[in-house]
């Protein structure tokens, strides 16, 4: 374990977690570039690991599924390092509670999207209604996974092109969503559900506040293992310590609520420090 005061170490997580580089973070608390490295591989591991064990069993009945592009590096086409380049983060949230369940970092493939979907339907205890993107690879992925009696499955067909007005030459211009279209796949999902708007708000999110997603900086992964780190931290940090909004609103006394607290994993808003005495055995988290 990384001997910094713990106070320092929450410090630094919670500026890990908060969107700023490693660099920054440096300055801020005057740790060295290793110690903060180092302790984000040690929290990131071990948030990785907590996850996949209390995130089970969910009684989770719809969820949204989508995936988010990085790099580690350059860009593919620029890649000359083995393990760099385009990186992806397939992710799976509960649109009720905004649970983040299950995620997977690497390669955008057949092979990643069924180990991902074999996860989701391994962490669910009843019928789900499922949305993902029109991509093929879920064709295999979802069929692969659940049963014809698990799932009700739906693909949200987007259709992109230039924004009226807007030059196509324009390098950096995003695409723009010119009309999304609902494609029934398996069961019966209620046409009304079908929606991967909570996902994608999640993912952006995500880009906004982990620096390594960020575009057009210099702050993105130089190795593809911190990358896998820092998104483990950053869900620990979002399903337990980070209240969200829309769930404390819903609280009958808007008592700030967290996708765990909602999904009935825990009972009270974590702090960064409880995820740091959860790495000791002798010092067990205990509830407010």
């Amino acid at each position: 374990m990384n001997k910094l005061p713990t106070d320092r170490q929450a410090a630094i997580l919670r500026a890990l977690c908060e969107g700023n580089s490693i660099r920054a973070i440096c300055r801020l608390t005057g740790a060295a570039k290793a110690t903060v490295r180092k302790l984000l591989v040690e929290v990131g591991e071990f948030c990785s690991g907590y996850q996949d064990l209390a995130l089970r069993n969910l009684g989770t009945e719809r969820v949204e599924a989508d995936e988010i592009w990085a790099l580690v590096g350059a860009k593919q086409r620029r890649a000359v390092r083995v393990g760099g380049g385009d990186i992806w983060t397939f992710t799976a949230i509960d649109a009720d509670t905004k649970l983040m369940i299950t995620w997977l970092v690497g390669p955008r493939s057949v092979e990643n999207a069924c180990t991902f979907m074999q996860d989701l339907r391994g962490r669910v205890t009843r019928k789900i209604q499922l949305t993902t993107d029109g991509h093929n690879m879920y064709e295999t992925a979802v069929r692969s996974a659940f049963n014809w009696d698990e799932v009700d499955w739906a693909m949200l067909v987007k259709s992109y092109g230039q924004s009226e007005g807007q030059d196509a030459s324009r390098r950096y211009s995003p695409p723009v969503c010119t009309g999304a279209m609902k494609v029934r796949k398996i069961g019966r999902p209620d046409p009304e559900l079908v929606s991967t708007s909570y996902v994608e708000r999640s993912n952006l999110t995500l880009r906004m506040q982990q620096r390594r997603f960020t575009r057009l900086t210099n702050a993105f992964s130089k190795k593809a293992e911190n990358h896998a780190h820092a998104v483990s931290l950053y869900f620990m940090y979002y399903n337990f310590c980070r209240a969200h909004t829309t769930l404390t609103k819903q609280h009958p006394n808007h008592y700030p609520t967290t996708p765990a607290m909602a999904a009935g994993l825990t009972d009270h808003v974590w702090k960064v420090e409880e995820i740091l005495s959860a790495m000791d055995p002798n010092q067990p988290v205990t509830s407010n």
